[in-house]
């Protein structure tokens, strides 16, 4: 494999406790850079909140990172691979029972998720994978899913990963990242050869954020001075109700009316305004149908009504009026139109009064949670994977197939040639054909995946889509080729704990 000259003395390797922090602690292999991304659980709790405010908004709002320096138009063709020590594997934790049924269909596996981390102010998303380590805490991706390329490789900011994210659902809680591994000649050199990561994440964090609690008025005040967040409902109630409350000094903070309002009479081109009948005399009525037919306030309602009542009515009725042969009373209502405004009634309500309180839960090991995909390296190329993935970029020629929402796949032989790009000194990576586009960056590539089990061996991420052919849409995903110096960095994240963020 290419190596990069490195200064003397090595990289460092931070390890430590959630209560202390990041403790540095130097290590001999100089293959391995690692750096803190949420070092204290104040750090994880802020990252935490920033995604999860208002109904996780941040986590709906982020987009597919999709960087222009990260699609390729153009590739060449190298010689073969040739592993630096013995191929090896890890095998992966949890999955499915087994079973002798033959499945055409592919079931996705429970470990791959959405990694979130903004960028240039910018919220982004990149795919990852749950993988088996000791602490069951790890999570792979592309190594510029966790260090910011543009900014001199400093690490991303607020990074989470959510397994089976779907639609602002964090089915199996929000992990807040700890700590990021990669190699060296990534973190140093950007070299693109070593573009994976491998980041330790706190237990997971689950249950509903901002739950109201029912308070009394006093505690409602007292909260709101202290800059609490808090709510006021309002529900409707008959006036019997607010009138028998109201006596009572202690209900009036409790109870609150709206006056309604009387309708308007206006034109009938005012905007809401609506039709109907005003009562008038007999003359107002024949004076009324002398106007004829036309639109506004004044002209006939319709022809007159002729209603029987009982002889109080009949005698108090002013208008006209007579009785029948049968001797039924009965008066004449004449009705003219008219616009109006509509009125309201008035509105009675109870008030009940909130503090919303924060409520999150531990939810345990990303790994006890979903499991966690083998690892396997110095395997031979030519061989079949399956990737999954989470693309919505649009290709070359602006068409945008996918939406990012649920997780696609894509399954063949990984190229038997090295992939070469000069324009990013790539030497030596892999390629696979895949019409992905941005989003998918950091996507695992699973070998030996058992569609039963829904688990393989990670033997690559996606680093890179390429347009190969030059017809503006990408058809090609390429990965760093797994040695024995990327188990190395894998087994030094696969052996740190990160610890929990709730007891």
């Amino acid at each position: 494999m290419k190596r990069i000259l490195l200064p003397a003395g090595g990289a460092i390797l931070a390890t430590g406790l959630l209560a202390a922090g990041l403790a540095s602690t130097a290590v001999a292999d100089d293959t391995i850079a690692t750096d803190p991304l949420a070092k204290t659980s104040a750090q994880a709790a802020e990252t935490l909140d920033f995604w999860t405010a208002s109904n996780n908004a941040a986590l709906k709002g982020a987009k597919a990172f999709s960087p222009d320096a990260l699609e390729v138009d153009k590739i060449k063709s190298g010689g073969g691979y040739t592993p630096d020590t013995k191929p090896g594997s890890t095998a992966p934790i949890g999955g499915e029972k087994k079973s002798t049924v033959k499945v055409q269909n592919v079931n996705l596996p429970k470990t791959i998720g959405k990694v979130f981390f903004e960028s240039g102010g910018n919220l982004y998303w990149c795919s990852g994978t749950s993988i088996q380590s000791q602490y069951r805490n790890l999570v792979a991706t592309a190594g510029h899913c966790v260090y910011d390329l543009a900014a001199n490789d400093e690490v991303v900011s607020r990074w989470v990963f959510v397994p089976g994210y779907y639609q602002g659902k964090a089915p199996w809680g929000i992990y807040v990242g700890k700590q990021a591994f990669t190699h060296y000649d990534f973190d140093v050199y950007e070299d693109l050869d070593r573009d994976y990561a491998f980041v330790t994440v706190y237990d997971g964090i689950g249950g509903v954020l901002n739950v109201p609690s029912k308070v009394t008025y006093e505690e409602y005040k007292a909260a709101t001075a202290k800059g609490q967040k808090t709510d006021i409902v309002a529900t409707e109630v008959k006036e019997a109700e607010y009138l028998s409350a109201v006596k009572d000094p202690t209900k009036l903070p409790y109870y609150d009316m709206k006056p309604g309002t009387a309708k308007k009479v206006t034109g009938p081109d005012f905007p809401g305004a609506v039709v109907d009948k005003v009562e008038v005399t007999k003359a107002e009525y024949e004076e009324a149908l002398k106007k004829g037919a036309g639109k506004g306030t004044g002209f006939v309602y319709g022809d007159p009504v002729v209603e029987m009542v009982d002889k109080a009515a009949y005698d108090a009725w002013k208008g006209e009026k007579k009785t029948d042969a049968a001797g039924n009373y009965l008066i004449t209502h004449y009705y003219v139109q008219a616009w109006f405004v509509p009125g309201t009634d008035t509105k009675y309500y109870r008030l009940d009064y909130y503090v919303i309180e924060h409520k999150v839960k531990s939810v345990g090991r990303l790994g006890d949670n979903v499991g966690g995909q083998g690892f396997a390296w110095n395997q031979p190329t030519g061989k079949f994977v399956r990737t999954f993935g989470y693309p919505q970029g649009a290709h070359p020629d602006g068409n945008k197939p996918y939406t990012g929402v649920t997780p696609k796949w894509c399954y063949g032989k990984t190229g038997t040639k090295t992939v070469v790009i000069p324009k990013y000194k790539v030497e030596e990576q892999v390629s696979l054909k895949c019409a992905v586009t941005g989003g998918y960056s950091g996507a695992p590539w699973l070998y030996k995946y058992s569609n039963a089990k829904r688990l393989g061996y990670v033997n690559g991420v996606t680093s890179l889509i390429i347009d190969s052919d030059g017809n503006n849409r990408y058809d090609t995903q390429t990965s760093a080729y797994f040695d024995g110096e990327t188990n190395t960095v894998y087994k030094a994240a696969a052996a740190v704990w990160s610890g929990k963020l709730i007891p």
